[in-house]
């Protein structure tokens, strides 16, 4: 039980927003039980901003149909349950602000102010927001808008916990469900690697991974995969650049295709020499945010700005283009199959660390707002689950309010482990 503290947060919201996370039901029914035991009421939203985002005063928030209200009976056994308890979306309210002068724009704001009204009309002392870095980025927008209004408005604390089977979180070492994600892909890539083996075929595995190669190269190196590839992959030789528009020069950096896909091949010549024709290649999704200009023409985007990369198909391409390729330079034929992995992780059972780790972030929420009295940072934790909180400021860009990823540092310990551990081709 919490420590007992002079408690000014009488009524608390709840809210996540953005794709599932193996141990989300840790972090809400922990972040509820603290204010339950003191005594405070909890109000979890219902499928993140899509209903704030559309409020109005003449159609107010409804009880169990727009959130829901915690009680113990709720969090019984919630703490390592499936699912999203409270329900998720993608709604993006802070989509149409890009820069601070923007929240001085009343047409600009106007999701985010329909978002704060509807919180406000909870009467709710303090937010706090569960979610990816797009959720971080309207969690801090919501606090400037917040910032700005007029001396004696209505004014509640944000507290941001930090949310993604990718791990690309700056701020903190792992993300909660990371862990567990890694390890339901990496046990379907061991069922591969046999069937692979059966019928002495490969496997193209295209892991979830927008930005960067965490989830990619975790499932790889659990899942004795025979080679990995991420965005921080496509460097070097395997990288070239495309000018996008020839009248100013705008050029972007894509994959150099023709030899990421020799060097996949050189990797299976290494494999037959030494008598083992079949294996697994994962690849990380977001490697399609480099291909070449022509694979994207027509890929829709999300409210946040991506490109839809599960339209591209990026396994089933990468695929064809590495089966033709081993037939012109062998003038053999193997059998490749491209298979997207991901969604099937998101609500896997969470296991241990991955409890514990929401727990402690669900309680850093509790702790953040009532013995801190801290208003716009993020939840971390550091070496033995220590709380840490980290201010908006340091996470997002003041001037564009754009997060920054955490990459796979290339050449790092990590990011050797899986040249290591994969089948060497430079024999």
């Amino acid at each position: 039980m919490p420590d007992h503290h002079s408690l000014d947060i009488k009524r608390v919201a709840i809210l996540f927003a953005g794709g599932p996370a193996p141990a989300a039901n840790a972090v809400i029914s922990t972040a509820a039980f603290s204010f339950l035991e003191e005594g405070a009421q909890v109000f979890g939203i219902k499928h993140g901003y899509s209903r704030l985002a559309e409020y109005t005063a003449a159609s107010p928030l409804q009880e169990g149909e727009d959130y829901i209200s915690f009680g113990h009976e709720l969090l019984t056994n919630a703490r390592s349950s499936r699912g999203i308890m409270i329900g998720t979306a993608r709604t993006n309210p802070g989509k149409h602000v890009s820069s601070p002068d923007h929240l001085d724009d009343a047409e600009l704001v106007a999701p985010l102010r329909r978002v704060y009204e509807g919180l406000c009309s909870l009467e709710v002392d303090a937010l706090i927001s569960i979610g990816g870095d797009d959720t971080l980025k309207t969690a801090n927008k919501l606090k400037l808008f917040q910032d700005r209004l007029p001396e004696g408005a209505r004014r509640f604390p944000v507290i941001h916990l930090p949310k993604t089977i990718d791990n690309d979180y700056s701020g903190i070492d792992f993300t909660f469900g990371f862990f567990t994600a890694a390890e339901t892909l990496a046990e379907e890539i061991r069922n591969l690697n046999f069937d692979a083996a059966a019928g002495r075929a490969y496997f193209v595995c295209e892991a979830m991974g927008r930005s960067a190669g965490w989830l990619a190269y975790g499932a790889a190196i659990a899942g004795e995969a025979s080679m990995v590839l991420s965005v921080e992959d496509i460097r070097g030789a395997l990288a070239e650049t495309e000018i996008v528009n020839e009248e100013t020069g705008e050029s972007r950096k894509v994959m150099a295709l023709e030899q990421v896909i020799d060097r996949m091949v050189d990797m299976m010549l290494a494999r037959e020499r030494e008598g083992r024709p079949y294996g697994t290649i994962v690849i990380a999704e977001g490697m399609a945010e480099f291909l070449p200009s022509r694979y994207l023409e027509g890929v829709s985007r999300d409210d946040h700005g991506h490109i839809n990369i599960s339209s591209i198909h990026l396994s089933s391409l990468v695929s064809q283009l590495l089966s033709a390729r081993y037939t012109e330079r062998t003038g053999n034929n193997r059998k490749i199959n491209g298979l997207q992995l991901g969604y099937e992780s998101r609500c896997a059972p969470p296991n241990a660390y991955d409890v514990m780790l929401g727990s402690q972030l669900g309680v850093g929420a509790y702790r953040a707002l009532v013995e801190q009295k801290l208003n716009g940072v993020m939840v971390s934790v550091h070496g033995q689950l220590a709380l840490r909180y980290v201010p908006f400021e340091e996470l997002v860009d003041p001037q564009t309010l754009v997060t920054k990823v955490r990459f796979i540092e290339p050449d790092s310990d990590f990011h050797r482990l899986a040249r290591f551990l994969e089948t060497c081709i430079d024999s």
